[in-house]
């Protein structure tokens, strides 16, 4: 059973079922040029909120096998939360306080945020650990999240990737996800699905 938590702030209701501790495997099947990147993967994923209006997000990926024989594909630090304009009682930017202490936003003030197609319009922010950072923008409608990229930026010793688009979807209790980039010369195209189960 999937329990909530209750003391989150009203922003983070549309997102609270992705808080928790996910862990499983997947599959990597990715051509580019004349290599063909396929293979096993283990995906940990974390999202957890720390009483402000956003969820901080993790994730690490190896291949599977022997402990002794894992190689680290990717890891991720990222922020996600709604798409909405800030407002006074915002801290930031950087460490610039909020200009009112105005009353905490009520759940009716998220739902006045519903978009026409009745989710909610949402931000996330993923910087990976081979020089990488992508903003994506999307939305999420119940248990379904699909996001692509609105910018990204490379480090000048990363790898070309130019776009990308992420699915989540909770499924019987599982985080199922798929992942398409435009990486190394090629146009957007599918890369990597996982299932995942709630550890923690």
């Amino acid at each position: 059973m999937l329990e909530l938590p209750t003391d989150l702030p009203a922003d983070l209701a549309p997102l609270s079922w992705l808080i928790g501790v996910w862990e499983g495997d997947g599959f990597l099947d990715y051509t580019a040029g004349d290599t063909r990147f396929s293979g096993e993967f283990t995906h940990r994923v974390s999202f957890r909120h720390d009483g402000g209006a956003h969820l901080a997000y993790s994730a690490d990926a190896w291949t599977t096998g022997p402990a002794a024989e894992r190689i680290p594909l990717v890891s991720e630090v990222g922020f996600w939360r709604l798409d909405r304009p800030a407002v006074d009682t915002d801290a930031g930017p950087a460490l610039l306080p909020p200009r009112s202490t105005a009353p905490t936003r009520t759940a009716d003030d998220v739902e006045k945020l519903r978009n026409a197609e009745g989710g909610f319009d949402i931000q996330a922010q993923i910087v990976h650990s081979d020089g990488i950072g992508e903003l994506y923008l999307g939305q999420i409608t119940g248990p379904r999240i699909d996001l692509a990229t609105d910018a990204v930026v490379r480090s000048a010793g990363a790898r070309e990737y130019a776009a990308a688009t992420r699915m989540y979807g909770l499924v019987d209790g599982h985080l199922l996800w798929a992942w398409d980039i435009a990486a190394l010369g090629t146009d957007l195209r599918s890369q990597a699905s996982a299932r995942l189960a709630r550890v923690e």
